[in-house]
């Protein structure tokens, strides 16, 4: 079978480097990638008119027959080194895209936890619990759910521990390049719009990330919420994960934005310990955070089991008649 393609004005300089005779050349593509299978394509070049007009080129399909085989036994390896990818049947289904999303979503584990963040007067609060969940089971009371991006600036957990915890790394160290070519903090804006198209280039691959990004920068005081699916948000009151429902009733109804950072400290404190008390699947220790002009300081890591003690402590029981003990003669 022979195919010829008659290419008009497109000749690149790498055509040009490689077609260095008139005739006799012969080069190949070894691979060559179409919907996970491997085809070795062999180029031949018949006659090149160096007019800058046509080149006629043939295809040789010999390496195309089912006489051909691709590879030998198992195994054996390919001539490039790569073994032969397993062949297996493919769902019967009309619709695989939906297939795909539902099959994600069935083995998709159940997480759960309590972040939250805020904006006030002298800065941005950051609070969060400290329970690692899958279901059911508790794997950790200590994980540390707020992490530190830089001095200036934190992000917090809400999803999976692993994605969270590798891009926030991987953000910390984008940030610090970006100090050092630019001379200069990257603010908090900058940040959170950098993790976004991070994550949205992922998207649809099976991340889960819910998280806040909070900072201090040369304009005061920043929040961003930023998911997997490359979401973004600026806002001045957020809280993230199973048991945010149950932060938001106490957030509402005592946020101010002139608070102290006492009283905005002891808020998103009362905020986590009643989301743990709710939500089975948040727990273990609160954290809070402050984050500030001169940068963040971590202001208490209290035990909700404490918490709850000192919130509502227990009153002695009231012993309406005692009974003496009766005096043996």
């Amino acid at each position: 079978m022979r195919a010829f393609f008659f290419c008009l004005n497109t000749l690149s300089l790498d055509l040009f480097s490689l077609l260095n005779q008139r005739s006799g050349l012969y080069f190949s593509i070894r691979r060559v990638l179409l919907r996970n299978l491997l085809f070795v394509v062999i180029f031949s070049v018949d006659s090149v008119l160096f007019n800058g007009m046509v080149v006629i080129m043939k295809l040789d399909f010999s390496g195309l027959e089912s006489s051909a085989p691709l590879y030998g036994g198992s195994n054996e390896l390919l001539s490039d080194g790569f073994s032969a990818a397993p062949s297996f049947d493919l769902p019967v289904t009309s619709d695989f895209d939906d297939f795909q999303k539902n099959s994600i979503q069935m083995v998709k584990p159940a997480k759960g936890t309590t972040t939250l963040s805020f904006i006030f007067k002298e800065g941005v609060m950051v609070a969060a619990d400290s329970r690692a969940s899958m279901g059911g089971y508790i794997s950790s009371q200590s994980v540390k759910k707020i992490i530190e991006i830089n001095p200036y600036m934190l992000g917090t957990m809400a999803g999976g521990a692993a994605d969270c915890q590798f891009w926030h790394r991987n953000l910390g160290i984008k940030c610090r390049l970006h100090e050092l070519a630019n001379k200069r903090r990257i603010s908090v804006t900058g940040a959170s719009k950098l993790l976004a198209n991070l994550l949205y280039s992922y998207r649809g691959m099976g991340l889960s990330v819910g998280t806040m990004i909070a900072g201090w920068d040369e304009k005061g005081p920043g929040l961003y919420y930023v998911d997997s699916e490359g979401g973004r948000l600026k806002g001045t009151k957020f809280s993230v994960g199973s048991g945010s429902p149950y932060a938001y009733g106490v957030l509402d109804s005592g946020y101010n934005y002139d608070m102290t950072i006492d009283e905005a400290a002891e808020l998103a404190r009362r905020a986590i310990y009643h989301a743990t008390f709710r939500d089975g699947a948040s727990g273990g220790v609160a954290s809070v955070y402050h984050v500030g002009p001169t940068g963040w300081t971590k202001l208490s890591g209290d035990d909700v089991g404490e918490l709850h003690y000192s919130y509502y402590p227990v009153e002695p029981a009231i012993v309406e008649q005692e009974m003496a003990e009766a005096v043996v003669a």
